[in-house]
């Protein structure tokens, strides 16, 4: 019988993560995300058909009134579209800070650290700084939204990729994931 495969190390001599391991924390970040996003967006969209109600203009007859497309779009749209983008910021910056800030000063997020899993540069003698962070948030999270399909090809990047089996994030920022010790 054949010896096992040894496994690849990183560039510090850990051992690179495995496609399930990240995916794992991929999927603990997004749950955490999508909690916090829904704390702070349901107040939004529960206010919002009462504001919109509030619009509304009746007649003394308790009619509706039809208002005027001025009237429609400077009372109606322009507030929701400025609540569109108000709220696409605010993603972004606390995406930012999450995945920048936060991951910058470990090397984890909390995801990778309940998987045990850091981030680091290629470079053995460099520490992640946030440059490194915020090239791998540019791609992974701007790039793979903005490019259909681009999330997908980032993410399975790594099942292809020798010999660090990186993603296009890690790529892009000179990073690569390595299982640590608890």
């Amino acid at each position: 019988m054949p010896p096992p495969p040894l496994s690849v190390l990183g560039p510090g001599g850990h051992p690179l993560a495995s496609f399930a391991d990240r995916l794992l924390a991929y999927l603990i970040d997004t749950a955490i995300a999508t909690v916090v996003m829904m704390v702070l967006f349901v107040p939004v969209f529960l206010f919002f058909p009462f504001w919109l109600a509030s619009r509304t203009q009746t007649s003394p007859d308790g009619t509706l009134v039809e208002p005027d497309l001025g009237a429609f779009l400077t009372q109606v749209m322009v507030p929701l579209l400025l609540l569109q983008a108000a709220l696409f910021v605010l993603v972004l910056g606390l995406y930012w800070l999450y995945h920048v800030e936060y991951l910058k000063r470990t090397g984890q997020t909390l995801g990778k650290r309940v998987m045990s899993l850091r981030v680091v540069p290629l470079d053995p003698t460099g520490t992640l700084d946030r440059r490194m962070a915020g090239k791998r948030y540019l791609v992974q999270f701007v790039g793979g939204s903005l490019v259909p399909g681009g999330g997908y090809v980032d993410g399975l990047w790594q099942l292809w990729d020798k010999p660090w089996q990186q993603c296009l994030h890690d790529k892009f920022a000179g990073t690569v994931v390595v299982k640590v010790a608890r």
